[in-house]
């Protein structure tokens, strides 16, 4: 997915920006890049790549080479960035979150019209950058946003920082989060609420959909209201989001304890203690073990020291490697017991399997699972919050493949809680991986959890449903 961060003060900012953005590298895990703006310097940047170290180490030893009132920070899980820019518009830096499905014809229509890309990555366009060159395409830094806004399927959010202060633009449906922060002299601006307190920035509000805002160390101007339409990701409070954190006012961890103690309530399972698979999954375990009224134990815990999430290495096995490494389960827990294991969600399918077939060689005596969101059965195109390059990828297609002779027949219909074929799924999931039980939350109970009117949440992966992209009509708004 990835994160950003921003910051802008009447005083040097680095430290600032440095463990702001640090406080964002739970969101991505293949770069990072840092610049500043300073009068008498202009622009510094630096960029590294984050596949075998992590952000601090990567950018500590270089931080004396920044100065600035302003910067940005941000870590990517696609292309190298920021792309520093020299325009009609002056000169900038951008980053962006975004995840840009009609990359390739935007640029052959760009390249058509004489323009160039500089910024390649193993000869891929950077989507960064062209979503700078959309933007000087405007004779406005609004015009230019709203035209990325207009050409893009997918979605994009991003921060530029100028000569003059930051800009600050979130996604024309809200996908991906932009929360302000501010303190004495300074403002922030970044995807996680988490990034503030240590740094004594206080959450002013987030921004909405599509909205435009321009940040100075004194003040902040809307330069474009938000958007009445709204689909944030309802994955960020599965799965992606730090559970200090907050969207649209709505804590991380709050929302993960809500839907584990409705699930808790509603499961008549006999269980002798409940375990959540670190680190998205405590949240919904602590929530169950209340709700279910059964202790809750670590009977599975994370090397925390030395093991980064499982998707770091590029290579699938490595990273299934990874994910069995870096979890370590605790015997004495475990034998002779009736455990119930949380996770956030089943994608593949192979990490839970593995650690299934650990936890029964540990001594237990039934391994039941329960996860805090439905069952992935669609893609998602606006977000790429797992590496999958094939609907294939997940367990639920293949599973249906096989049902059905091909992945796409009665999604519908396995896609709806309690139906025959949802029933049948989900129980053949349960077979393959060696599960004594397997339970998803309900939709509903998600929705409910999270607090938002379902229309304002996106749940696509779950259940096919989502807004498209962003009208060509001139009502905008």
């Amino acid at each position: 997915m990835g994160g950003f961060f921003g910051a802008i003060s009447t005083e040097e900012c680095v430290n600032d920006l440095f463990y702001g953005t640090d406080y964002n590298s739970h969101l991505g895990t293949k770069r990072a890049g840092m610049v500043t703006f300073d009068p008498e310097r202009g622009f510094n940047r630096s960029i590294h790549s984050l596949e075998r170290d992590y952000f601090r180490s990567r950018f500590e030893d270089e931080l004396d080479q920044f100065r600035g009132k302003q910067g940005l920070g941000v870590i990517s899980d696609t292309d190298p960035q920021p792309i520093i820019v020299n325009s009609h518009l002056g000169r900038y830096a951008v980053v962006t979150v975004a995840k840009i499905n009609n990359l390739r014809q935007i640029a052959d229509e760009l390249l058509a019209q004489r323009m160039h890309f500089s910024e390649m990555s193993a000869n891929n366009i950077n989507q960064t950058e062209l979503v700078a060159l959309l933007i000087n395409m405007g004779q406005t830094f609004t015009e230019g946003i709203n035209m990325v806004y207009r050409k893009i399927e997918g979605s994009c959010s991003m921060l530029i920082l100028t000569e003059d202060g930051i800009i600050a633009a979130r996604d024309f449906l809200g996908r991906t989060p932009i929360v302000i922060g501010h303190k004495e002299g300074a403002y922030a601006v970044s995807s996680e609420t988490c990034s503030f307190p240590n740094l004594d920035y206080k959450v002013v509000r987030d921004l909405g959909p599509g909205e435009i805002v321009r940040l100075k160390a004194d003040s902040m101007e809307v330069m474009q209201p938000a958007m009445e339409r709204e689909q944030v990701c309802a994955f960020l409070w599965v799965y992606y989001g730090f559970p200090a954190s907050s969207y649209e006012g709505i804590n991380v961890e709050a929302v993960r304890e809500a839907n584990g103690r409705m699930m808790g309530e509603q499961d008549e399972t006999e269980v002798d203690c409940v375990c959540g698979v670190p680190d998205s999954g405590v949240g919904m375990a602590l929530g169950y073990a209340e709700g279910k009224g059964v202790p809750y134990e670590r009977a599975v815990l994370k090397y925390t020291p030395t093991w980064p999430r499982s998707f770091t290495p590029g290579n699938q096995s490595r990273r299934d490697l990874v994910a069995k490494m870096k979890l370590i389960p605790n015997g004495r827990l475990l034998k002779d017991r009736r455990v119930v294991f949380c996770d956030d969600s089943i994608v593949r399918g192979t990490q839970l399997r593995d650690n299934v077939r650990t936890f029964f060689e540990y001594g237990a005596k039934e391994v039941h699972c329960r996860i805090s969101c439905p069952p992935l059965v669609y893609g998602c195109p606006f977000i790429g919050f797992t590496s999958s390059k094939s609907d294939m990828e997940l367990i639920t297609r293949r599973v249906i493949a096989d049902f059905e002779g091909d992945d796409k027949t009665n999604l519908e219909k396995y896609a709806t809680t309690d139906s025959v074929e949802y029933k049948r799924m989900v129980a053949e999931i349960a077979r393959r991986l060696g599960l004594t039980t397997l339970k998803f939350a309900k939709l509903e109970s998600l929705v409910k959890s999270i607090g938002l009117p379902k229309c304002k949440v996106c749940t696509h992966c779950f259940d096919g449903s989502s807004y498209g992209h962003a009208p060509d009509s001139e009502n905008f708004f």
